[in-house]
């Protein structure tokens, strides 16, 4: 029987995605781990492998195709011992096991976290990863025997509570529900909220002059900036708190420590920090000093989270990215300045994996190279608190009594406040006040 090769979900968030390229063509014969296809979605591109092993009887979907939804049929595989053209013939099972799986295994052995945000906006707004679906509300992500098995013992999927990571269903799951296990009920209706009547495109268009404007279509990436924006702002209630930082102590250390930077033989100095690596390291410790904004939301508990991994908005043509820098509390920051510019070089090639840039217990948005002295970013959910760091600047300040220039900087945190409360959000930001002014404080 002819098996179904499936777009793959490269990622909990995943819907759609490009099938770049066909690594294997009609005919030719492959194996279990066999890279077969590249596929690209709005952050990365990524090899994907065939989990069976047999011919490639009729490629579905050309390469170069956008937008094919995930569980679509790209391909058909025909088994070992198969006739070839048959297979070709026949009609495609449906709902046949994805036969194609990412690659990158490291993404099924990430940190247990929530879902995750994949990336920011401009201003610092994430491209925040919904929860997973309940059952009848979406995708189910399961693994290819754990589907099989589910097929064969007719279960339900969307009924099995997933252990493996971003609540995947892996064999053990469906085996245990086979078992007598408990199986998830389907949820009651929850009632929705209208929205606003909104203009339509072609209302927009009418208030413009023909001719006076050129129209450039939404790549994946920027509907789901829009997408997650407006989740982030409806479902989150935003709390800010603004406070200054003197910075002069650490750009003294900055400039000491990068001129002592030891150099490889063309002269080149091993590490050069920047303001940021010491933004990152210092929110990472203020996190572990006050342990109750460390936190994320769910609807039936506070996650409080042991590590401090912190995402870092990074510019990428057409939006932005959050690659996340784990453990950060622990990282000295020569560490974290080599990791942050091997994940935007990365980034900007859309290489990063998905458990690179999924995750993180809070997020930093730093616009202050632009010049902009203060804003508020909005949070990636699922995450708490994210950091929005203006640039640093000459100011007049009152320092003894007297009226003295410092470098100053404005930072802005912005809270959930179902699960950072203000109070709670003060004490967070003068635990990193008193670390950034105090830099010597993050190699103790």
């Amino acid at each position: 029987m002819p098996i179904n090769i499936l777009m793959p979900a490269l990622s909990p968030t995943m819907e759609r995605g490009n099938l770049a390229k066909w690594l294997k063509k009609e005919g030719d014969a492959v194996k279990s781990g066999d890279v077969i296809a590249e596929i690209e979605t709005d952050k990365a591109t990524m090899e994907v492998e065939a989990v069976d092993d047999g011919t490639i009887a009729k490629i579905l979907v050309p390469e170069g195709t956008h937008d094919v939804a995930v569980n679509d049929v790209i391909a058909v595989l025909a088994g070992e011992g198969e006739d070839v053209s048959s297979a070709a013939a026949g009609k495609p099972q449906p709902s046949s096991k994805p036969a194609a799986e990412p690659a990158t295994s490291a993404a099924a052995s990430a940190p247990p976290q929530s879902p995750a945000v994949s990336s920011v906006t401009s201003n610092g707004a994430p491209h925040a990863a919904p929860s997973a679906p309940a059952h009848g509300e979406g995708r189910v992500f399961a693994s290819p025997l754990a589907r099989r098995l589910a097929q064969q013992a007719g279960i339900d999927l969307g009924r099995i509570n997933g252990s493996g990571p971003h609540g995947r269903v892996i064999a053990r799951d469906v085996e245990q529900a086979q078992a007598g296990g408990a199986l998830k009920t389907a949820p009651a209706a929850q009632p929705t909220l209208s929205a606003a009547p909104s203009l339509s495109d072609q209302q927009i268009r009418a208030l413009f002059k023909d001719g006076s404007y050129d129209e450039q279509p939404h790549d994946s990436m920027r509907k789901i900036i829009a997408q997650r924006l407006v989740q982030a702002k409806q479902t989150i209630p935003h709390f800010y708190l603004t406070i200054e930082c003197n910075l002069d102590r650490l750009l003294a250390a900055r400039e000491q420590i990068n001129a002592q930077a030891p150099k490889d033989k063309d002269g080149k100095p091993a590490y050069k920090l920047s303001v940021n690596d010491f933004v990152i390291k210092a929110l990472a410790l203020a996190l572990q000093r006050v342990p109750d904004a460390n936190v994320t939301w769910t609807e039936g508990a506070l996650l409080k989270h042991r590590s401090s991994d912190v995402g870092v908005a990074v510019a990428i043509p057409g939006g932005l990215i959050t690659p996340v820098v784990r453990d950060a509390h622990q990282k000295s920051l020569s560490a974290i300045s080599h990791e942050m510019k091997d994940f935007a070089a990365r980034a900007r090639n859309r290489r990063l994996k998905p458990e690179e840039y999924q995750g993180g217990s809070t997020a930093v948005s730093n616009l202050g190279m632009y010049g902009i002295k203060e804003f508020a970013a909005v949070i990636n959910p699922p995450q708490a608190t994210i950091l929005a760091v203006g640039a640093g600047e000459q100011r007049a300040v009152v320092i003894d009594g007297k009226i003295e220039i410092a470098n100053m900087m404005t930072v802005t945190l912005s809270t959930d406040h179902r699960a950072v409360d203000g109070a709670l959000g003060a004490e967070l930001l003068s635990a990193f006040k008193l670390l950034i002014e105090n830099p010597v404080m993050m190699v103790v």
